[in-house]
């Protein structure tokens, strides 16, 4: 009998060590230098589909501008007045990439950059309606989203549209001890293809990745490693376990007497 409880407690120990994470599987940044010719902090917003825009028109003109900056008002069903403080209008861009602005009517804002939008406005506008407009475009939920293991995850506004795949992960409050830290996954729409990206966190070649600068509506994705996941199933099946170790003994006793 004493033979078959060293044989088990052998076999535990196997199991248990074969869970054990090593360090060089979650230390960030530990396995090259950092190419800085290939470090480029150019970042430029491309506008999607679904995107919510705040257009601000700006001149010395005042009253040709008002016609561009409808304030968004509500109205009290029995008095038909506005009610509440107005604001500023937005403009949802539909899947074809098109917005419906003030005056000018449709325009094809959608896989346009910040400064290719107000250069195209500015063309719609000048001189025919405002003489030397000031434009500014702002994205107003313009958010990220991080799942998996990690501690807090949910989707987070960005408010100044510049987030990088690291931040985004501080936000969420870091990976779990049992993310993997050499797959992070990352979904972006380009061109209305869902576009895949893996990342490794323990490579500093992280900062020369294209998704090092995330894009509004990017999904985050960090997958368990393999020892919490063996850890989760044997946590599942502990009673099962318990009961078929149970079983075996009581057998081994019975055909050893």
């Amino acid at each position: 009998m004493k033979k078959v409880t060293k044989i088990v407690s052998l076999l535990l120990s196997i199991f248990f060590l074969g869970s054990c994470v090593s360090k060089k599987d979650i230390t960030y940044f530990q396995n090259d230098q950092i190419d800085q010719s290939k470090v480029s902090n150019a970042y430029k917003t491309i506008f999607k589909p679904d995107d919510l825009l705040q257009i601000t028109v700006s001149a010395t003109d005042l009253e040709a501008v008002k016609a561009f900056n409808l304030p968004a008002v509500s109205f009290a069903v029995t008095t038909n007045r506005a009610v509440g403080t107005p604001q500023q209008q937005t403009y949802l861009i539909d899947n074809d990439g098109f917005i419906d602005f003030p005056v000018i009517g449709r325009i094809k804002i959608g896989g346009l950059s910040r400064n290719e939008a107000i250069i195209l406005l500015k063309s719609k506008l000048d001189p025919d309606y405002v003489k030397t407009p000031t434009i500014n475009i702002r994205i107003a939920n313009y958010s990220v989203t991080i799942l998996g293991d990690v501690k807090r995850p949910g989707t987070y506004t960005i408010p100044n549209e510049r987030i990088t795949i690291l931040e985004a992960l501080g936000l969420a409050g870091d990976l779990n001890i049992t993310g993997k830290r050499n797959t992070i996954k990352v979904f972006r729409e380009i061109k209305g293809k869902k576009i895949q990206f893996n990342l490794d966190l323990r490579s500093n070649s992280i900062f020369t990745s294209p998704v090092y600068y995330l894009q509004q509506n990017d999904v985050v994705y960090v997958d368990q490693n393999k020892a919490s996941s063996q850890d989760a199933a044997f946590n599942r099946n502990t009673g099962l376990f318990v009961s078929i170790g149970s079983i075996i003994i009581s057998l081994i006793n019975i055909l050893t007497r």
